[in-house]
């Protein structure tokens, strides 16, 4: 499913207009970008907690040369799935 098929069943569902629901979609995506920015948790009960997760920089090797490189230290954005959602899928 993409963003335009996921807007489709949001305004299907909540009966509003397309436009309506992919302003609701763009808003919700960017209080949760916000929000991880800020080095906080959204958590959705019965859906899943969006997290950052701290990566320490490490070495690595470039496959083509075999020449060592430095991965810097970096931020990940991490979802974990809430109990409801697990068993909706499973």
């Amino acid at each position: 499913m993409n963003k335009n098929e996921l807007v489709e069943q949001i305004a299907k569902n909540a009966e509003i207009t397309k436009v309506q629901a992919a302003e609701a979609l763009d808003a919700t995506i960017k209080a949760i970008t916000t929000s991880l920015k800020k080095g906080n948790e959204v958590r959705l009960v019965g859906f899943g907690t969006f997290l950052t997760q701290k990566r320490k920089a490490t070495k690595g090797r470039n496959p083509r040369t075999g020449a060592e490189i430095k991965i810097p230290a970096s931020t990940q954005a991490k979802f974990r799935p809430g109990k409801a959602l697990k068993e909706a899928v499973n």
